[in-house]
């Protein structure tokens, strides 16, 4: 019979003692792993095992599952600001378990159960808290990744509220980084509408193209670091602009912290591009 620290861990590290009975280990059974360390209580009927993430058993504490921002990332979704406290979806008619803590509580409908919120929760919550950007990231990374159905796709869409349908609508399943998904969403509110993922022949696959000879490329943090790698982007921008492309590159600090920076080249750029044609 396993063991409940395995099956705990096997589960994401936080679960409900009524899981683990599912499994035959009995009450006598966790409280012996309790007592050895091998399993921790986080509350009555709620355990943890000692090496789950804090957050997890921060909300779980509190009497809920872990979601927004931090939950996106234990999902392996792209996030920009994981950081702040435990948000904790409490369901419909969930309660808090502990005072004076600084979780943020959501109380959506539905049944939260304890450990990690499931993705499509997660991101209707990150809409709701962190806005648009955190969602929209996050929903093309998740969609990259294929973690999202469809029919999951579609209710996420039905339970936005009307003005931000548009957001779904622009998702794309192809970004290869929560970077350019930025980028193309700023770009997008500015007017700009760009070609993604575009192969071009002795250049190979850039992420975007404007008006057939603008290419941008987002490099996120530590993908482009080194010499090597240094080399081969020269040498595609070489090739690029044998072919009458003009390349702007723009990395992670850039993009994040410098946004007026990076949009006023690009105004600049397509504005000169379209004054030779």
């Amino acid at each position: 019979m396993p063991s409940a620290a395995s099956m705990t861990a096997r589960h994401g590290g936080v679960v409900r003692g009524t899981l683990l009975q599912s499994y035959g280990i009995t009450r006598r059974m966790c409280a012996d792993e309790v007592r050895t360390g091998a399993l921790l209580r986080v509350r009555a009927g709620v355990f943890a095992v000692p090496d789950a993430d804090p957050l997890l058993v921060e909300a779980a504490a509190h009497g809920g599952a872990l979601t927004c921002a931090h939950a996106l990332l234990l999902h392996g979704v792209w996030v920009l600001r994981p950081e702040g406290p435990a948000h904790v979806w409490l369901g419909g008619n969930g309660r808090r378990h502990h005072e004076g803590c600084a979780c943020v509580t959501h109380h959506d409908a539905g049944r939260a159960g304890v450990g990690l919120a499931p993705l499509e929760e997660v991101l209707i919550h990150a809409y709701r808290c962190l806005g648009d950007e955190t969602f929209f990231a996050g929903l093309e990374s998740a969609l990259a990744q294929r973690k999202l159905p469809s029919a999951a796709l579609r209710r996420i869409r039905r339970r936005l509220p009307s003005r931000a349908h548009w957001l779904v609508d622009l998702a794309r399943s192809d970004a290869d980084s929560g970077l350019e998904s930025l980028l193309r969403l700023r770009l997008h509110l500015c007017g700009i509408r760009l070609e993604c993922q575009v192969h071009i022949p002795t250049v190979g696959r850039v992420d975007f193209v404007l008006d057939g000879r603008l290419i941008l490329e987002a490099d996120g943090k530590g993908n482009h670091e080194g010499a090597a790698l240094r080399h081969r982007d020269l040498v595609r921008d070489a090739a690029a602009s044998a072919l009458g492309y003009e390349t702007l590159r723009f990395d992670y600090a850039q993009i994040v912290h410098a946004w007026p920076t990076v949009e006023a080249a690009v105004v600049a750029a397509v504005a000169r591009l379209r004054e030779r044609h």
